[in-house]
């Protein structure tokens, strides 16, 4: 039977507990136990797919189509384990099923309340899936005290006394801020923030204290003094050079082995962290590095390509070089008199991300051309292939009035909207006029890759499968035209109607993908077009 591990947060970074969750299941990982993270967010959105990148940041899709809160992305990264529908709920998902239970009649016309029916739904949601597991950390979003938390604080409080004692723990992630002017870290924040948390019934066990300077012995002291732990559960997390320094800097402060004191498990023998070692080694002393142009749409928040940045990492850690991004905002190249060259002159490759609407677009699709004519190697990811498909038919296909429908009407729709696939389950469907949410192509779906192209070499095979969030599709009616112009589609999906992949088997590494390949991307296992694309990019730098 599972036990519980429930992580919440007074004042603390963004990063603060998805990291922290993701880093001790690696831990908990090396020492051999099974773990699976799930993440409660407190908002009312249904799924985080309807939000604005700006203000929540990249949407994390998993294999079964679930779109997901990006923290997610840390959980896979860091375990190797692929997330689930099951693994994401907010407040309005629970919400919302509560409802239709209700309209349903399946309260029976009692009448429905927070407690116990949505408190009830959120400890289902909890304890669903659980049974071949040995850990489940479950990470509260939000901040203590916050009214849209507390039906999720009350939950874990339920469930911490349901369990019963040895079954359930609190980790608590606070913020101990260093004052300059009087050199001095103030606990004052940490005392309350576990003040506020143990009023509503959950006491921590242990608490992870977020900070910028070392944490003394006395501090420490005062700390669990003041907040009924261990001085030993008082546990500091320094900020670290890379995020994947965090498990060692962990287990170095004994976050692992508090945890399980915590549930009367004495821990054994030492987690083996070769791994962990490995992947900073390469980080710490790289043998040269490259830098990459993004052209995006959504560069003034990085947190909008998480998945993207991290996985370009991963591909530096393949070639043990250091990946430096250089973040460009399509927009820059909206007009005739941009200094496109002086901006991607500089960069080794140029990589175009996933995007939707025209904003920006004729931007992305001069830096495709730049690419193209300029033999720097190119990665277009998803609207990167689309705008790649675009600039190819105008440059040379002989389509000068190539766009997509995703602008506007237009007599050449070399990009238009799917309407129907095949599916996990068979055909899916969708109305061109219908609701922007759910409407989209989700999740992981195979595809069928040309044994002579340049991807198939670069995945050692031509079966595949990946994961899709998008609308739009390339026209297969361009196909000639396009493979004319020397534009090869070198990948489609199993029943060769959808395009997957496109290529330029004459420049020196020019690809587009309709997927993500940045979602399944990990540290320990960089995902092979990352690696292949950023060795690319290690050749061009010698060129210059």
């Amino acid at each position: 039977m599972a036990r519980y591990i429930f992580i919440t947060g007074g004042v603390v970074s963004s990063l603060g507990k998805g990291l922290m969750a993701a880093s001790l299941a690696a831990l908990l990982q090396a020492r051999g136990y099974s773990v699976r993270i799930r993440k409660f967010d407190p908002y009312l959105n249904v799924d985080p797919g309807t939000m604005s990148p700006y203000q929540h940041g990249e949407v994390y899709v998993t294999d079964d189509g679930a779109e997901t809160d990006l923290d997610l992305g840390h959980y896979e990264r860091f375990t190797g384990v692929p997330s689930r529908q099951s693994d994401n709920v907010t407040s309005g998902r629970i919400y919302q099923q509560i409802i239709a239970r209700e309209r349903r009649g399946d309260y029976l016309g009692a009448t429905v309340q927070v407690i116990p029916h949505v408190t009830d739904a959120i400890k289902a949601f909890a304890r669903a899936e659980t049974d071949d597991l040995d850990f489940v950390l479950c990470e509260i979003g939000g901040t203590v005290g916050d009214i849209e938390s507390l039906p999720f604080i009350e939950a874990i409080r339920q469930l911490k006394n349901e369990e019963g004692r040895g079954k359930a723990i609190s980790i608590h992630v606070t913020l101990v801020p260093y004052i300059a002017a009087a050199g001095e870290l103030k606990t004052k924040p940490t005392q309350h923030s576990v003040r506020e948390l143990a009023a509503l019934g959950v006491q921590p066990d242990v608490l992870v204290c977020r900070c910028e300077h070392p944490l003394p012995p006395s501090e420490r002291a005062k700390i669990a003094l003041f907040c009924n732990v261990p001085a030993s559960a008082v546990i500091p997390a320094l900020d670290a050079k890379s995020i994947y320094a965090v498990p060692l800097q962990y287990h170095g402060e004994g976050l692992d082995i508090e945890v399980l004191r915590a549930f009367g498990i004495e821990p054994a023998d030492a987690p083996d962290l070769s791994r962990w070692t490995e992947i900073m080694d390469r980080l710490t002393n790289p043998q040269g590095e490259v830098t990459i142009g993004v052209v995006g749409k959504y560069v003034g928040l990085q947190d909008a390509y998480k998945s993207l940045n991290e996985a370009l990492v991963h591909g530096g850690i393949a070639n043990r070089v250091k990946v430096n991004v250089r973040w460009i905002d399509a927009e820059l190249f909206e007009n005739a008199e941009s200094d496109i060259a002086g901006q991607l002159e500089p960069c080794d490759a140029i990589l175009v991300p996933g995007a939707f609407g025209e904003r920006g677009a004729e931007g992305k699709i001069a830096s495709v051309k730049f690419a193209r004519e300029r033999k720097i190697p190119y990665f277009g990811i998803c609207f990167g292939m689309q705008m790649a498909c675009v600039e190819g038919a105008r440059g040379l296909g002989g389509v000068p009035a190539a766009s997509s429908t995703e602008f506007g009407p237009t007599d050449e729709p070399v990009v238009g909207m799917i309407t129907e696939w095949m599916g996990r389950e068979g055909l899916e469907t969708r109305a061109a006029e219908g609701d922007m949410g759910g409407t989209m192509r989700l999740g992981a779906y195979d595809a069928k890759l040309d044994g002579n192209s340049v991807v198939a070499s670069i995945y050692g095979g031509t079966d595949i499968s990946e994961r899709h969030r998008h609308r739009y599709e390339v026209n297969t009616g361009y196909k000639e035209a396009l493979e004319q112009g020397g534009l090869v589609f070198s990948g489609m999906s199993p029943d060769g109607t959808l395009p997957e992949i496109v290529e330029r088997p004459d420049h020196p590494w020019f690809v587009g993908v309709q997927f993500h390949p940045e979602l399944k991307s990990k540290p320990f296992d960089p995902h092979p077009l990352f690696a292949s694309f950023i060795e690319a990019a290690v050749k061009q730098s010698r060129l210059v």
